[in-house]
């Protein structure tokens, strides 16, 4: 997501950009993301905010609630007051119609730019180039070289050192269930958020309502393999909201029993500089957050804006990236501490906790004050 909207970004820009991925298809598994305002001003600035606001939903509120009676503690508007507060909506989407409106618009722009099958091994970097080098022998060589490689990034370690993958000791089910085979009215067109001991889980509509997306994240002492691809039993995802509300409960018992993913969620730490002089790394390459926030999307997207910005205010190359990661590291290590913090805050022990905890708290003023109020096109660098 965030190498395609930074592509897109370049590409509008007039710079050429080629695109090696991995993969030997392009394709994004089902699930969904969450697009707020600081990502829709580049999406529409990329011109893609019509046709993604088309086939999203724009969830009425943030809604938190107890895991048991799913009594609601706390919410806060989206929708039209998020449009009118941040100037762009909050659109919740299917990944892989994400995705092929990404590729689109870069096809768009470039048609013969993405080249697939081409798994990066390192580069090397002199005063006039940097050169990729590829598994197949292969290689491409450039002005610059973008990292947008993922949680195990290869531009990454060899930038800024090894950086070893602790396990936060959560796990997450993501699953899909077609809005038709669900009761009438099943639940409201809001971001749901049930929160209980040691785990909580996350539900809202996408695909213009027609796909209800659930996620579910628990602590577990496994550790299995950082994968988005994994299938676990049916059996275990029941186990492990056994004495959750009905809503939960139905949610589970409709699920495909045979397309029940959990992902092992680990981390790493913050990274002090993310450039060298002609290389630098993007989204889960130089961030990669927990999803308690719902910004790990956004927070790539962000990134590619700000580069494509540093290049046209800097001439120098290796300058304009150390003011790219300049504004760019401190507000993404807050994303990653504050969804964090929110594991803390979304796992307390009893229902008496998580009531003093949000008695204390106002979280649609603190996000609308500094997350959704941001916008990576009209911010100041320094």
């Amino acid at each position: 997501m965030g190498g395609l909207s930074a592509a897109a970004c370049l590409l509008q820009e007039g710079h050429d950009v080629q695109i090696y991925e991995q993969a030997p298809q392009l394709g994004e598994i089902g699930a969904g993301i969450q697009l707020s305002a600081n990502a829709m001003h580049v999406l529409n600035h990329i011109g893609l905010g019509d046709e993604i606001s088309a086939i999203s939903v724009r969830p009425g509120a943030y809604v938190f609630r107890l895991f048991d009676t799913a009594e609601i503690i706390q919410t806060f508007s989206l929708a039209d007051e998020h449009l009118k507060m941040h100037k762009a909506p909050y659109n919740q989407i299917h990944r892989a119609d994400f995705h092929e409106l990404l590729v689109d618009r870069v096809r768009e722009l470039d048609a013969d730019c993405i080249h697939l099958n081409k798994h990066a091994v390192g580069f090397d970097e002199s005063a006039d180039g940097v050169t990729l080098s590829f598994e197949d022998g292969t290689s491409a060589s450039g002005d610059l070289l973008i990292g947008a490689d993922g949680v195990k990034s290869v531009i990454r370690d060899q930038i800024c050192g090894p950086v070893q993958a602790v396990y936060t000791g959560d796990a997450a089910w993501r699953v899909t269930v077609p809005t038709k085979d669900l009761p009438p009215n099943f639940i409201e067109e809001v971001m749901s958020v049930w929160m209980g001991p040691g785990r909580h889980a996350v539900c809202y509509y996408i695909r213009g309502g027609e796909i209800l997306n659930f996620v579910g994240a628990v602590e577990t002492g496994d550790e299995p393999d950082e994968s988005w691809t994994a299938k676990f039993p049916w059996e275990s995802f029941k186990s492990d909201f056994e004495g959750w509300n009905e809503k939960v409960q139905t949610i589970i018992d409709m699920v495909d029993r045979d397309a029940c993913y959990r992902w092992s969620m680990f981390k790493r730490p913050r990274l002090d500089f993310w450039s060298s002089n002609r290389a630098t790394i993007l989204g889960d390459a130089a961030h990669a957050t927990i999803p308690y926030l719902a910004q790990g999307a956004a927070m790539a997207i962000e990134d590619g804006a700000v580069l494509m910005r540093a290049l046209a205010q800097v001439d120098d190359l290796a300058e304009a990236l150390k003011l790219y990661e300049r504004n760019r590291i401190d507000r993404t290590a807050r994303v990653v501490e504050t969804s964090d913090a929110n594991r803390e805050l979304f796992h307390l022990n009893s229902v008496q906790e998580i009531r003093d905890a949000f008695a204390n708290r106002n979280e649609g003023e603190d996000r609308n004050a500094w997350l959704y109020s941001y916008n990576p096109l009209t911010v100041e660098l320094t």
